[in-house]
């Protein structure tokens, strides 16, 4: 099935106000596109939602979070969010607030977006350390928060899913009950089935992919074999040692990264994880985050989420 019409319209409409698109020079100047583009679906947080900012405090830092909580559930179930944007660019207050805002609203989970530190300036580990201490604190803090102190979910989209898999992975055994991927980012490698049809995007592209990747882990690890890579950049590269976390896995079925949500798909039911996967035809990286531009991104969400619900309620 070809791109959602609307999809295509919408990048179309980008084109014509911000022109061609090149390669980012530097992570301020893609920082600032990326800003300007977001600012274009750019949406009230919806009435269902109640929005607070919390303090993460850690060891020799403290991180922002925003907070969103369904209105009218009393103790909600906490799902610990981390955005994408290549470990460079994106935050939860603007560029990625309309999507765990949703996520809230359509789940009946108080979703934490956490504001990780960003390379290049902070380069792996610092962000990965970053999700790991959070994840860790906010379990901790759960009946203090308000929050069911008998369930933990962890989640992210692209890059963010990344963060949120090495964090579940580096907490203690049954910490997380689950987890919710979108589009993640899961191996340094370029070279698969969907890496080579979208090479050229729409929404995500091979080169600027690679580019995130050298701002996160240098290029030096970058050329590594898979065999070679630390487990928390290749998040295959070991058999865990407990059964991992119950999954949904969302991937845009038009996209280079939707071989690396596939992959880690099948690598958690190896392991004898419960996973529901989800392939959204039609639909390009980052949809997620523009639900009102297409109503099919908007409907696929909320699939994702009914599926979420059903798996963490037993269904």
């Amino acid at each position: 099935m070809a791109v959602d019409p609307q999809i295509l319209q919408f990048y179309q409409r980008l084109a014509e106000q911000f022109g061609a698109l090149p390669l980012p020079e530097d992570a301020a100047a893609q920082r600032a596109r990326f800003e300007a583009i977001a600012a274009v679906s750019a949406r009230p947080d919806p009435d269902g939602v109640e929005v607070s900012d919390l303090s993460v405090p850690l060891a020799g830092r403290t991180l922002d979070a925003i907070v969103f909580r369904p209105k009218g559930v009393a103790t909600p179930r906490l799902l610990v969010w981390f955005h994408g944007g290549g470990w460079v660019v994106g935050a939860p207050r603007t560029t990625h607030r309309m999507l765990a805002a949703l996520m809230a609203q359509d789940t009946g989970c108080a979703v934490m977006s956490v504001d990780y530190r960003l390379a290049p300036e902070h380069p792996f580990p610092v962000p990965a350390d970053d999700a790991r201490d959070a994840l860790a604190y906010l379990a901790e803090q759960r009946v203090h928060l308000g929050f069911d102190p008998d369930f933990l979910a962890v989640g992210g989209d692209s890059a963010g899913g990344h963060l949120a898999v090495q964090a579940a992975q580096g907490a203690r055994p049954g910490l997380v009950n689950a987890q919710f991927l979108l589009y993640p980012v899961t191996t340094p490698a370029f070279g698969s089935e969907s890496y080579n049809a979208f090479a050229q995007g729409p929404g995500l592209t091979r080169d600027e992919m690679r580019w995130y990747w050298e701002k996160y882990i240098g290029a030096d690890a970058l050329a590594k074999p898979l065999a070679e890579q630390d487990p928390r950049i290749f998040l295959m590269a070991r058999t865990p040692a407990t059964t991992p976390p119950d999954t949904v896995v969302i991937v845009a079925a038009h996209d280079v990264l939707r071989d690396d949500g596939l992959q880690y798909a099948d690598y958690l039911v190896q392991h004898g994880a419960q996973v529901i996967t989800i392939e959204a035809s039609g639909m390009t990286h980052a949809f997620a985050r523009i639900q009102f531009e297409a109503e099919r991104a908007r409907e696929w969400m909320r699939r994702a989420a009914h599926a979420f619900v059903g798996m963490i309620s037993g269904e």
